[in-house]
Protein backbone atom coordinates (compact mmCIF):
# COMPACT_ATOMS: atom_id res chain seq x y z
CA UNK A 1 0.00 0.00 0.00
CA UNK A 2 2.66 2.60 0.49
CA UNK A 3 4.69 1.62 -2.14
CA UNK A 4 1.83 2.15 -4.26
CA UNK A 5 1.13 5.51 -2.58
CA UNK A 6 4.81 7.21 -2.95
CA UNK A 7 5.00 5.87 -6.17
CA UNK A 8 1.86 7.70 -7.45
CA UNK A 9 2.85 10.70 -5.66
CA UNK A 10 6.61 10.80 -7.07
CA UNK A 11 5.26 9.78 -10.64
CA UNK A 12 2.48 12.58 -10.73
CA UNK A 13 4.80 15.28 -9.75
CA UNK A 14 7.25 14.37 -12.08
CA UNK A 15 4.48 14.91 -14.55
CA UNK A 16 3.14 18.14 -13.12
CA UNK A 17 6.21 19.92 -12.23
CA UNK A 18 7.94 21.04 -15.59
CA UNK A 19 6.23 24.08 -16.56
CA UNK A 20 3.60 24.48 -19.41
CA UNK A 21 0.85 25.97 -20.67
CA UNK A 22 -1.73 24.35 -18.09
CA UNK A 23 1.12 25.36 -15.38
CA UNK A 24 1.56 28.96 -16.80
CA UNK A 25 -2.14 29.95 -17.08
CA UNK A 26 -2.92 28.76 -13.81
CA UNK A 27 0.29 31.36 -12.05
CA UNK A 28 -0.74 33.69 -13.99
CA UNK A 29 -4.23 33.32 -12.56
CA UNK A 30 -3.49 33.77 -9.50
CA UNK A 31 -1.03 36.87 -10.60
CA UNK A 32 -3.76 38.60 -11.90
CA UNK A 33 -7.02 38.17 -10.12
CA UNK A 34 -7.41 41.18 -7.36
CA UNK A 35 -8.01 37.89 -4.62
CA UNK A 36 -6.79 34.71 -4.32
CA UNK A 37 -10.54 33.32 -4.19
CA UNK A 38 -10.83 35.17 -7.40
CA UNK A 39 -8.58 32.22 -9.46
CA UNK A 40 -10.29 29.36 -7.63
CA UNK A 41 -12.61 28.50 -10.61
CA UNK A 42 -8.89 28.08 -12.65
CA UNK A 43 -7.70 25.85 -10.25
CA UNK A 44 -10.93 23.72 -9.65
CA UNK A 45 -11.29 22.92 -13.13
CA UNK A 46 -7.53 22.28 -14.03
CA UNK A 47 -7.99 19.51 -10.87
CA UNK A 48 -10.97 17.95 -11.77
CA UNK A 49 -9.81 17.84 -15.81
CA UNK A 50 -6.51 15.94 -14.34
CA UNK A 51 -8.45 13.91 -12.28
CA UNK A 52 -10.95 12.98 -14.95
CA UNK A 53 -7.80 12.26 -17.66
CA UNK A 54 -6.17 10.38 -15.03
CA UNK A 55 -9.14 8.12 -13.72
CA UNK A 56 -9.75 7.33 -17.83
CA UNK A 57 -5.94 6.02 -17.68
CA UNK A 58 -6.33 3.62 -14.98
CA UNK A 59 -9.83 2.62 -16.49
CA UNK A 60 -7.77 1.23 -19.70
CA UNK A 61 -8.13 4.89 -22.15
CA UNK A 62 -4.33 4.63 -22.62
CA UNK A 63 -4.58 1.16 -24.85
CA UNK A 64 -7.53 2.62 -27.08
CA UNK A 65 -5.74 5.97 -27.78
CA UNK A 66 -2.60 4.61 -28.53
CA UNK A 67 -4.48 2.14 -31.27
CA UNK A 68 -5.91 5.21 -32.92
CA UNK A 69 -2.73 7.50 -34.96
CA UNK A 70 -5.64 9.52 -36.33
CA UNK A 71 -6.71 10.42 -32.34
CA UNK A 72 -3.05 12.02 -31.85
CA UNK A 73 -3.59 14.23 -35.06
CA UNK A 74 -7.06 15.68 -34.54
CA UNK A 75 -5.76 16.31 -30.78
CA UNK A 76 -2.75 18.04 -32.29
CA UNK A 77 -5.02 20.27 -34.60
CA UNK A 78 -7.10 21.27 -32.04
CA UNK A 79 -4.51 21.96 -29.34
CA UNK A 80 -2.20 23.90 -32.05
CA UNK A 81 -5.66 26.47 -32.78
CA UNK A 82 -5.97 26.73 -28.97
CA UNK A 83 -2.59 28.05 -27.73
CA UNK A 84 -2.49 30.24 -31.03
CA UNK A 85 -5.57 31.53 -29.38
CA UNK A 86 -4.13 31.58 -25.86
CA UNK A 87 -1.37 32.61 -26.87
CA UNK A 88 -2.29 36.35 -28.72
CA UNK A 89 -5.05 36.66 -25.69
CA UNK A 90 -1.98 36.05 -23.31
CA UNK A 91 -0.02 38.97 -24.90
CA UNK A 92 -2.20 41.35 -25.44
CA UNK A 93 -3.25 41.14 -21.53
CA UNK A 94 -1.04 43.75 -20.57
CA UNK A 95 -2.67 46.12 -23.13
CA UNK A 96 -6.19 45.53 -21.45
CA UNK A 97 -5.05 46.19 -17.98
CA UNK A 98 -3.74 49.43 -18.77
CA UNK A 99 -6.71 50.64 -20.97
CA UNK A 100 -9.18 49.06 -18.39
CA UNK A 101 -8.13 47.41 -15.14
CA UNK A 102 -11.71 47.04 -14.04
CA UNK A 103 -12.21 44.87 -17.41
CA UNK A 104 -8.74 42.67 -17.42
CA UNK A 105 -9.98 40.10 -14.90
CA UNK A 106 -11.35 37.15 -16.32
CA UNK A 107 -14.69 36.37 -15.10
CA UNK A 108 -15.43 32.85 -13.60
CA UNK A 109 -16.82 31.32 -17.27
CA UNK A 110 -14.09 32.02 -18.97
CA UNK A 111 -11.61 30.73 -16.30
CA UNK A 112 -13.40 27.57 -16.70
CA UNK A 113 -12.98 27.17 -19.92
CA UNK A 114 -9.53 28.30 -20.52
CA UNK A 115 -8.55 25.81 -17.67
CA UNK A 116 -10.37 23.30 -19.42
CA UNK A 117 -9.19 23.82 -22.64
CA UNK A 118 -5.66 24.04 -21.64
CA UNK A 119 -5.94 20.60 -19.56
CA UNK A 120 -8.26 19.02 -22.54
CA UNK A 121 -6.48 20.35 -25.28
CA UNK A 122 -3.01 19.57 -24.52
CA UNK A 123 -1.50 16.51 -26.71
CA UNK A 124 1.43 16.35 -24.35
CA UNK A 125 -0.61 16.23 -20.56
CA UNK A 126 -2.98 14.03 -22.61
CA UNK A 127 -0.36 11.50 -23.38
CA UNK A 128 1.77 11.98 -20.69
CA UNK A 129 -1.15 11.45 -18.48
CA UNK A 130 -3.07 8.52 -20.47
CA UNK A 131 -0.09 6.74 -21.40
CA UNK A 132 2.36 6.97 -18.60
CA UNK A 133 -0.06 6.89 -15.31
CA UNK A 134 -1.91 4.34 -17.20
CA UNK A 135 0.96 1.77 -17.75
CA UNK A 136 2.29 2.40 -14.33
CA UNK A 137 -1.17 1.52 -12.50
CA UNK A 138 -0.91 -1.78 -14.78
CA UNK A 139 1.17 -2.79 -12.07
CA UNK A 140 -1.06 -2.74 -9.15
CA UNK A 141 -4.44 -4.72 -9.07
CA UNK A 142 -7.23 -4.02 -5.62
CA UNK A 143 -6.92 -1.84 -3.02
CA UNK A 144 -3.27 -1.05 -4.08
CA UNK A 145 -4.57 0.49 -7.63
CA UNK A 146 -6.41 2.75 -5.74
CA UNK A 147 -3.84 3.80 -3.57
CA UNK A 148 -2.03 4.71 -6.09
CA UNK A 149 -4.75 6.97 -8.33
CA UNK A 150 -5.79 8.57 -5.32
CA UNK A 151 -2.51 9.74 -4.69
CA UNK A 152 -1.97 11.14 -8.07
CA UNK A 153 -5.34 12.82 -7.59
CA UNK A 154 -3.95 14.59 -4.69
CA UNK A 155 -0.97 15.97 -6.11
CA UNK A 156 -2.60 17.39 -8.63
CA UNK A 157 -5.02 19.49 -6.08
CA UNK A 158 -2.22 20.40 -3.92
CA UNK A 159 0.33 21.21 -6.82
CA UNK A 160 -2.64 23.40 -8.46
CA UNK A 161 -3.66 25.26 -5.43
CA UNK A 162 -0.20 25.91 -4.23
CA UNK A 163 1.06 27.21 -8.02
CA UNK A 164 -1.93 29.79 -7.78
CA UNK A 165 -1.04 31.03 -4.51
CA UNK A 166 2.95 31.72 -5.45
CA UNK A 167 0.96 33.74 -8.51
CA UNK A 168 -0.84 35.30 -5.91
CA UNK A 169 2.05 36.11 -3.56
CA UNK A 170 3.95 37.26 -6.60
CA UNK A 171 1.29 40.07 -7.77
CA UNK A 172 1.46 40.96 -3.68
CA UNK A 173 5.28 41.62 -3.89
CA UNK A 174 5.22 43.30 -7.59
CA UNK A 175 4.41 46.59 -6.68
CA UNK A 176 5.52 48.30 -9.70
CA UNK A 177 3.89 45.50 -12.15
CA UNK A 178 7.28 45.32 -14.46
CA UNK A 179 7.31 41.84 -13.06
CA UNK A 180 4.22 40.59 -13.98
CA UNK A 181 4.39 42.14 -17.38
CA UNK A 182 7.23 40.34 -17.75
CA UNK A 183 6.00 37.35 -17.16
CA UNK A 184 2.65 37.19 -19.52
CA UNK A 185 4.76 38.41 -22.54
CA UNK A 186 7.53 35.21 -21.34
CA UNK A 187 4.05 32.89 -21.09
CA UNK A 188 2.83 34.25 -24.30
CA UNK A 189 6.08 33.60 -26.03
CA UNK A 190 6.51 30.09 -24.51
CA UNK A 191 2.85 29.40 -25.57
CA UNK A 192 2.91 30.93 -28.82
CA UNK A 193 6.21 28.12 -29.12
CA UNK A 194 4.35 25.05 -28.30
CA UNK A 195 2.07 26.02 -30.94
CA UNK A 196 5.06 26.13 -33.23
CA UNK A 197 6.26 22.98 -31.89
CA UNK A 198 3.18 20.97 -32.52
CA UNK A 199 2.74 21.96 -35.76
CA UNK A 200 6.13 20.36 -36.56
CA UNK A 201 5.13 17.19 -35.56
CA UNK A 202 2.23 17.17 -37.94
CA UNK A 203 4.51 18.15 -40.78
CA UNK A 204 5.42 14.31 -42.11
Amino acid sequence: MLEAMIHGVILAGGLILPLGVQNLYIFNQGANQPRLIRAMPSVLTAAICDNLLVILAVLGVSAAVLAFEWLEVIMLSAGILFLLYMGWQTWKSDQTRTQDPDKSYDGVRKQVLFAASVSLLNPHAIMDTIVVIGMNSLQYAGAERAIFTLAVLLVSWLWFIGLCTAGSLMRRADKSGGGMRLLNKASAVMILGTAIYMMLRLIP
